[in-house]
């Protein structure tokens, strides 16, 4: 093959495999290009906001109760504290409540100091030991009876009953749905009004407004100190209203 045929080959091939190298950095600056205009931030938006809401009954009540005992000897102070809520616990369980639902919140031994005016000095007249538990409760049926029945088992502090919702996401999820629904419409509508196009989101967020606790009505019940004997408290639970507020900001063109 003569020299110069030989190389107008070799030549033809360079510039052939030039090409494809142009072509294949092109096509890339390309892709970059449409990264980075996808990346700035649209001119031409606009903002709307909805809210979304969902009314749910609660499923759990919570409460929590104390024995708190006094005296000399800190042994049959124990030994006085425990039978009483061992009692409790012991009726509580009975009334269907699960092992799971009955959690130990504090075990507290302290003691009570007094001072010697002609000795001058301070010592040990007492101790005082608490002990507490924290209850839920699923059949609501049995909240009247149970706080009924304590006080009489020698449980001397009930704190306040408070009802919650144990899958909470899942009414969270159901608000969001309908919040993010109303603002899709809401910015469609509005597009339309004003002769443009929805084309994507740009940008979202939302607030949750929680679960408000509705506090139970009962009769005549002391918290704390002696308890004034009442028949077993009317619970009303109630409903709670769960909402989410979401903004959407969508690109238009």
């Amino acid at each position: 093959m003569p020299v110069e045929t030989k190389n107008k080959k070799w030549f033809g091939w360079l510039v052939n495999a030039s090409l494809v190298v142009l072509i294949l950095l092109g096509l890339s600056s390309l892709k970059a290009l449409y990264k980075y205009q996808g990346s700035l931030y649209p001119s031409r938006t606009i903002t709307v906001s909805a809210e979304g809401k969902t009314t749910v009954s609660p499923d759990l009540a919570n409460f929590n109760f104390s024995v708190v005992s006094e005296g000399k000897d800190p042994e049959k102070v124990a030994e006085e504290n425990n039978k009483k809520m061992s009692a409790a616990i012991e009726f509580v369980k009975g009334q269907g409540v699960a092992d799971k639902d009955i959690k130990t919140a504090g075990y507290n031994l302290s003691p009570r100091y007094e001072y010697d005016e002609d000795r001058k000095r301070t010592f040990i007249s007492g101790y005082t030991l608490t002990q507490t538990v924290f209850v839920k409760i699923r059949d609501f049926v049995k909240i009247g009876k149970i706080l009924g029945a304590l006080p009489e088992l020698g449980i001397n502090d009930i704190g306040s009953l408070n009802f919650s919702v144990e899958e909470q996401d899942k009414y969270l999820n159901e608000a969001r749905q309908e919040a993010f629904e109303k603002a899709r419409i809401k910015a469609k509508e509005m597009a339309k009004q004003n002769r443009v196009r929805i084309k994507r989101v740009v940008t979202f967020s939302e607030s949750a407004g929680g679960y408000p606790t509705p506090y139970p009505r009962y009769a005549e019940f002391g918290m704390g100190g002696d308890f004034v004997k009442a028949a077993a408290p009317s619970i009303e639970p109630g409903s709670q209203e769960v909402t989410v507020n979401v903004a959407v900001t969508y690109e238009i063109r």
